[in-house]
């Protein structure tokens, strides 16, 4: 994949087969990577302000996009319903592998990244074919399995915010892989502590916390794994402030990647059913995501997460203004507040009823009243997924 790239965004790695200046595009005599900071230097005291890359001869472990490099122009290239044969498969591949490489870990194996990258390639093409199926059916949580989807989850929510942002599908390949592997460092915590049913004690939340500290020796023992793969686990739990661990980064010290990570990290922790907590809804979590701005987080990134999830999640649940619940089965990109609602609960009467797929869009005398939590009320939406 050829792509352009802001000539201030380019690295050494990076494979240059043509260059861009106001005049316009220039052939490079003899194509290859940028192996030097004088070879960047170069091309910039030239005047040149884009670099066109070959993605698939690049080494990506320096490249960190822009903020800047964003297109929020998206369609969706497949039907939610045949999308979502292969999320259920791709979502079950990813337990299936997950489930092996936390036991290795247990076991004090290496891991081997071949096979995460390769489930990273089939999560990729699945979101930018259509996002709401894989957030569809990953939204389906067990209390008991909490590190392994969490780690789902943060993968695919990542993937997807880096779509909307317009990454490449090289980029979003090293966010899924970091993803998939940003909490390694947990298989190192005691398991008491980590599944305690209720409040932690001051000292076992420090304990906690030391699992980014565990997770570095772990991460640089991957041969292979990229640069942005490796910050989505060590600087997830960085915050602007400086308030963070392990290092304590403040404001540009957090890459962009940083960024995105500690905002995806804590939405599903909030929405997440846990041994200790119910989940939240999609819209109080917003309300504490938000409280932590500017200071913690992203203010202006946190907007773009909640733009690209919408206000009502795919997979979450709500209630309609007729009485009904249902699940939020598709989105609709150009009204945020106008999905379309699987129904098949009824509030009023406290019992299910016939399923009906509702698309807002068209019935404009029905709105959402309010986000429910996947418990509220005791209904089980798992059936109708």
């Amino acid at each position: 994949m050829i792509q352009a790239v802001k000539v201030e965004d380019i690295c050494q790695g990076l494979f240059v087969v043509e260059l861009e200046n106001a005049k316009g595009r220039l052939r490079v005599n003899h194509p290859g990577r940028i192996h030097t900071e004088k070879q960047i230097s170069q091309i910039r005291a030239n005047g040149i302000k884009v670099v066109w890359v070959d993605f698939n001869q690049s080494d990506l472990k320096n490249y960190i996009p822009s903020i800047n490099q964003f297109n929020t122009k998206l369609l969706k290239t497949t039907s939610f319903e045949v999308e979502l044969k292969r999320a259920e498969s791709i979502v079950t591949q990813s337990k299936d592998l997950l489930s092996k490489t936390i036991d290795n870990l247990y076991q004090g194996k290496n891991i081997d990244v071949r096979p995460v990258a390769e489930l990273s390639d089939n999560i990729v093409c699945s979101i930018l074919s259509n996002p709401d199926a894989i957030q569809c059916v990953s939204a389906i949580r067990n209390k008991d399995t909490y590190l392994l989807e969490h780690s789902l989850n943060v993968a695919f929510l990542l993937v997807n915010f880096g779509r909307y942002l317009g990454f490449n599908k090289h980029i979003l390949k090293q966010l899924a892989i970091g993803g998939l592997l940003h909490d390694v460092g947990k298989t190192q915590i005691d398991d008491d502590i980590l599944h305690k049913p209720g409040r932690l004690t001051d000292e076992e939340f420090e304990h906690i916390k030391q699992h980014q500290t565990l997770s570095e020796p772990i991460i640089a023992s991957i041969p292979g794994l990229s640069e942005m793969s490796r910050q989505v686990s060590l600087l997830h739990h960085e915050k602007l402030n400086g308030s963070g661990y392990p290092k304590g980064l403040t404001g540009d010290e957090i890459s962009l990647v940083g960024r995105m990570s500690a905002i995806v990290d804590i939405y599903d922790a909030l929405t997440a059913v846990r041994c200790y907590k119910e989940p939240l809804s999609p819209a109080a979590a917003f309300k504490i995501l938000r409280s932590m701005t500017p200071h913690q987080l992203d203010g202006d990134l946190l907007d773009k997460f909640i733009w690209n999830i919408g206000v009502y999640p795919v997979g979450s649940l709500v209630e309609l203004s007729d009485g009904r619940a249902g699940i939020v089965w598709e989105s609709n990109e150009s009204s945020l507040l106008q999905p379309i609602i699987k129904c098949f609960y009824s509030m009023r009467y406290k019992r299910y009823i016939e399923v009906d797929v509702v698309n807002l869009a068209k019935h404009k005398e029905l709105v959402i009243e309010r986000g429910l939590s996947l418990n509220a009320e005791n209904i089980d939406p798992t059936p109708y997924r």
